[in-house]
């Protein structure tokens, strides 16, 4: 192998790690809000999230039943069994209120509020 051809490759691969840690950078600056669904409660009941920015919404569910995250206005929904909690990777989200509810326990309402 030429001297040219491995300085190229070195350059190719170097570039290539660069571009794997901005990205594992950009994840971890992301903003998390945690949610938690349980037995028919979501807490908090006003959810504040960051207005035009990306963020994650980490729900847990620490009931003894299953949960179902939902909006209709942000068409996202997410289920959970009971003692699990997953994540929904908003890209942005445009100032406002939002109603939130948990599909299996109607009585379960809050308000997400993007600002």
């Amino acid at each position: 192998m030429s001297r040219s051809s491995r300085s190229a490759r070195l350059a190719a691969a170097a570039l290539l790690a660069a571009s794997c840690t901005a990205s594992s950078a950009r994840a971890d600056d992301m903003p998390v809000i945690k949610v938690e669904i349980r037995d028919g409660v979501i807490l908090p009941a006003t959810i504040e999230v960051p207005a035009n920015t990306r963020f994650k919404l980490e729900i847990s569910n620490t009931g003894q039943s299953p949960a179902e995250f939902e909006s209709v206005e942000l068409k996202r929904e997410k289920s959970l069994a009971a003692g699990a909690t997953s994540a929904i990777v908003f890209r942005t989200l445009d100032p406002g209120t939002y109603q939130v509810f948990d599909d299996f326990h109607p009585e379960a309402k809050a308000t997400l509020v993007a600002k």
